[in-house]
């Protein structure tokens, strides 16, 4: 079992839906009725408002727990358990497609260009690709980042979320989360993710034929920031 099936039930404590969020997918998503696609949707909060909203919306997780809290909750939009790398699997054309939270730097660098590749041509002309992963750039030659400890109410008393990045400057970083309480560790896990340039992603996008709308380092449309631990949100359009 994963870290994230093992906290699937109450994922939104540590990482809530948000407005400001939401709100910025919208603007890209078009009109009522048409077609978003969330690629890595966890328990389904942003396919679930999209779906409230009038859209046809559609989920993707590779985490069985998580997919099936999608489903008992938002039993409007449509969600399958599947590996992002066939994402092409998912029947018809698309208006908007999303993944958020550092999903794709699970993805080397070759996988990442041939799952740009499908999801240009699963979008409709003109439709829109958003990726939100960390900059990486800001973590240049360091060996070791620690995010903010989170602290959460849960059954029990007080738990904190633990996040790290080691080993950065090796051309991959191993990714650590844990949760503790009282002293001791109830889940850890961890994974190697593949971090890239600005200037690496976005060479990969230009060559899977898309065009870059807006480059940011959140989702409130703030300029990118060379501090540890910002973030990198890109907005392409295909074509």
């Amino acid at each position: 079992m994963s870290f994230y099936s093992f906290f699937a039930a109450d994922y939104e404590r540590i990482f809530p839906f948000r407005e400001e969020v939401y709100r910025f997918l919208q603007s890209y998503a078009g009109e009522e009725g048409s077609r978003v696609l969330d690629v890595g949707c966890g328990p389904g909060h942003y396919c679930g408002r999209f779906a409230a909203d009038g859209y046809v919306a559609a989920g993707i997780d590779l985490d069985r727990a998580m997919i099936d809290e999608a489903v008992r909750r938002y039993p409007a939009a449509g969600f399958r358990c599947l590996d992002m790398r066939d994402v092409d699997s998912v029947p018809g054309s698309i208006h908007c497609a999303y993944s958020i939270g550092n999903v794709a730097a699970h993805l080397r660098p070759d996988e990442l260009a041939r799952f740009l590749g499908k999801v240009g041509g699963m979008l409709e002309p003109g439709g829109s690709w958003i990726m939100q992963v960390m900059n990486w750039d800001a973590l240049a030659g360091m060996e070791a980042y620690e995010f903010p400890v989170r602290a959460i109410g849960r059954e029990g008393g007080e738990a904190t979320f633990h996040r790290a990045y080691r080993f950065i400057e090796r051309g991959t970083v191993l990714f650590s989360v844990s949760l503790k309480q009282a002293g001791r560790e109830l889940f850890g896990e961890e994974a190697t993710l593949y971090p890239l340039t600005v200037r690496n992603y976005l060479d990969l996008h230009r060559k899977a034929g898309f065009t870059m709308v807006a480059i940011c380092s959140d989702f409130t449309g703030k300029p990118l920031a060379e501090v540890p631990g910002s973030g990198l949100v890109m907005v392409f359009r295909k074509g």
